[in-house]
């Protein structure tokens, strides 16, 4: 709909419902830059509560009690470490996915060509491809990444987008918990994409100046190139802080060509694969299905997990997916398929 048919509609609603002119000006010039650049129009809260299909005091029911409406808990990551998620609950992430479809999905949002996680045509090829075969990497990971976007700042987003106060004020409580982004919503990954923009672009610009390859994977941070290291980290670390985000420090890593060089779990020096460790544990693990057949090997090495042939399916496939060339992994891949068609 362009705006003369918006404009057309909304006047006829608009005088039937009692609006005065004054009223009716004021909304369509609200509305304009809103239409035109295809975001839905948003005027109040009932307005909203219409668009998502819920009760305008469900709306905000949520965005004054957001606790209650997430569920906690925690997974293992790799390191053994515990990360802890907040998922909304279904009705909620309802309205998320709305708000990520109708709003944060639209083009006219911007997103650095830098950032490469959460984006579609976009995945973890594209964050690492662009680093192969470089005199120097070196990777930085922001702390509590997620944790450290407040709410505020979500709601500038909405406000830069063209929504009102208090209909960005809404929206930002829609998407946040405990006055900040949470992980486990699906809208958090995208605004934190957005939230990053400006630093995106910032850091870029220093880099193509030196001739530095950057690319940012979430809160994960890559640099190639030939560069003095402590310089970019400070330059680094001056501009998140800014947005109050900071580095971990424990977590920087300077990899020399010499050395091996591995960007979000994939090795870069030469040919793009996952590392040697990583490789070694499949190829261990297939030979001891080869050798001692499925259920012995699970049994030996006690492994209960119900998924385990399509979670080893998976990680091979990972591995093919970043090497798709890779002749020893596609031996496991056509291995792997044939036994279970076999026991089908």
């Amino acid at each position: 709909m362009d705006f003369l048919q918006f404009e057309s509609t909304f006047r006829y609603k608009a005088k039937v419902s009692g609006y005065s002119e004054e009223n009716i000006i004021f909304c369509l010039k609200y509305a304009k830059p809103l239409v035109e650049k295809n975001f839905p129009v948003i005027f109040n809260t009932s307005n909203l509560a219409a668009l998502v299909g819920y009760k305008t005091q469900y709306l905000k029911r949520a965005a004054l009690y957001t606790n209650f409406f997430y569920r906690s808990f925690t997974i293992k990551k790799a390191n053994g470490k515990l990360r802890a998620l907040k998922e909304p609950l279904p009705s909620l992430k309802e309205i998320q996915v709305w708000i990520l479809q109708n709003i944060l999905y639209n083009p006219n949002v911007p997103i650095s060509k830098y950032a490469k996680a959460y984006i579609k045509k976009r995945n973890l090829l594209d964050n690492v491809k662009y680093h192969r075969s470089k005199e120097k990497v070196l990777t930085l990971d922001i702390s509590n990444f997620f944790g450290s976007i407040e709410r505020k700042s979500i709601e500038n987003i909405f406000r830069k987008i063209g929504y009102s106060s208090n209909i960005s004020n809404l929206l930002s409580k829609l998407c946040c918990c405990d006055n900040s982004l949470p992980q486990g919503a699906p809208t958090s990954p995208i605004l934190s994409n957005i939230y990053l923009f400006d630093f995106d672009n910032f850091i870029s610009k220093y880099c193509v100046t030196k001739n530095i390859r950057y690319t940012r994977y979430a809160d994960d941070l890559a640099f190639s190139g030939n560069f003095d290291e402590e310089i970019l980290i400070e330059i680094v670390d001056e501009k998140l802080k800014t947005l109050n985000l900071f580095l971990n420090k424990e977590k920087i890593k300077v990899m020399k060509s010499n050395q091996k060089q591995i960007i979000t779990g994939i090795l870069v020096n030469d040919v793009l694969q996952i590392p040697k460790s990583d490789r070694q544990l499949i190829r261990q693990e297939v030979y001891y299905i080869k050798k001692f057949g499925l259920l012995d090997h699970l049994k030996r090495t006690k492994n209960e997990r119900s998924n385990y042939i399509p979670h080893l399916l998976g990680k091979i496939n990972f591995a093919l997916s970043i090497n798709p060339k890779d002749k020893e992994m596609l031996r496991y891949k056509e291995y792997i398929q044939n036994m279970i068609v076999t026991n089908k």
